[in-house]
């Protein structure tokens, strides 16, 4: 069996690197002052964050289901099945939509599998390798269905915050915790473990923030992913909102720390991730390989 492997831009994975992997990408809808923009397409990374910074008015919205249809219509052309690896459902209702869009549509029934394994960004474009991996050794579509579902927890992502401003305006803080926080100057690091984005810890300084990142990757390997990081099976990626500088001085810090674990990439933060943090974050993620 041909299985297809698709998955959306808040992957990481930019339309140029999707061609070299033999792969589609689903670009993500981008809301900016009411006009809509598509991330990698009619957007780039320096664009998106130029109005975030002018204060203009971005947030993220769903993919049409139609167009994203089309793409897996496309691709079973020349495949039997597809897979497909949307964002986390516990961060947007996406997933939910294309996987009854899938359900529903007859020319999708038992051909394309929506996959829910809670992942974004660098977590995302880990199984999405995966899963390239796994087609490539001629994998059914619904083995590599399992696979993803069975490892989807194993993962954890880091973000340290740099600003408050963005959190405040998407009303992920009010505006007491944002006035206190920016006088005390504030980095609180942020946790996804699968499902939504979660305070982890206040910092004040890009030092401990990135102690704290350490300390909790540590923690995890020395506890919940004990036996996988025994067996080789872990890997480590770096990620960043418009701060690559900072984000290669980490991976330096990183590796010496963890010099028998792969940093697999150095992304930036999708947009979806971003337009809710703004520039200057860092993080740290971990996650299973096949």
């Amino acid at each position: 069996m041909k299985t297809a492997i698709i998955t959306d831009s808040n992957s990481g994975i930019t339309q140029a690197m999707a061609k070299e992997l033999g792969i589609s990408v689903v670009p993500m809808p981008v809301l900016i002052d009411g006009e809509q923009y598509y991330e990698d397409l009619t957007l780039s990374q320096e664009q998106f964050y130029e109005k975030l910074k002018g204060d203009a008015s971005v947030s993220t919205s769903q993919p049409n289901p139609i167009a994203v249809g089309e793409i897996w219509a496309e691709a079973l052309k020349t495949h039997d099945a597809v897979v497909y690896i949307p964002m986390s459902s516990g961060l947007s209702e996406t997933c939910h939509t294309l996987s009854h869009y899938a359900e529903s549509e007859e020319q999708f029934k038992g051909k394309v599998f929506v996959v829910d394994n809670q992942r974004i960004s660098i977590t995302q474009r880990q199984s999405t390798m995966d899963a390239i991996k796994l087609a490539n050794e001629g994998k059914s579509a619904e083995e590599i269905y399992k696979y993803l579902m069975d490892t989807k927890m194993q993962s954890s992502i880091y973000i340290m915050v740099d600003t408050l401003k963005y959190l405040k305006k998407g009303g992920r803080c009010t505006p007491a915790v944002y006035l206190i926080g920016t006088l005390l100057k504030i980095k609180p690091v942020l946790q996804i473990q699968g499902e939504k984005l979660d305070q982890f810890a206040k910092v004040t300084t890009l030092t401990k923030a990135k102690s704290t990142m350490i300390n909790a990757i540590k923690s995890d390997f020395e506890t919940r992913f004990k036996d996988l990081v025994a067996a080789g099976k872990m890997t480590l990626a770096i990620a960043h909102t418009e701060n690559i500088a900072e984000a290669e001085k980490f991976k330096a810090e990183i590796q010496e720390i963890f010099p028998d674990v792969e940093i697999t990439f150095v992304d930036p933060l999708s947009l979806s991730v971003s337009c809710h943090i703004g520039p200057g974050a860092l993080a740290v993620a971990c996650s299973v390989k096949y």
